[in-house]
């Protein structure tokens, strides 16, 4: 199972500690074949549709910290898992709130499968 695992701004200024633990985290996950992709993101553009209009709104927004500023796409075997990895992330980065999602693909709609 696929999940996405994402972040809303944290300490704009690790130590070097951290970053030291945490590229030894993401290594690990990646040999295991766990970390499938990850990165940070830009505030980026904000798009509504209503009606048949889309709008597009360019940043910064003033709830930017509060904004995903960092996501991991990972394959665990269940939702424990990925929540598990989770919590090891936090251990290393300390402080912050973020999301664990399972992401759903052509696999998982009912019918003849994917094509």
């Amino acid at each position: 199972m696929r999940f996405l695992m994402t972040t809303k701004g944290t300490d704009p200024n690790p130590d070097a500690a951290m970053l030291a633990e945490m590229g030894a985290f993401i290594e690990e996950m990646t040999r295991a074949g766990v970390l499938l992709a990850t990165g940070g993101l830009e505030p980026g553009v904000r798009m509504v549709s209503s009606a048949g209009e889309v709008t597009v709104t360019d940043g910064p927004f003033t709830e930017a910290k509060e904004a995903i500023v960092s996501f991991a796409l990972i394959e665990a075997r269940s939702r424990e898992e990925a929540v598990e990895l989770a919590r090891r992330f936090w251990r290393i980065v300390g402080d912050g709130e973020g999301m664990v999602q399972q992401v759903f693909g052509p696999e998982d709609v009912p019918g003849p499968g994917p094509r």
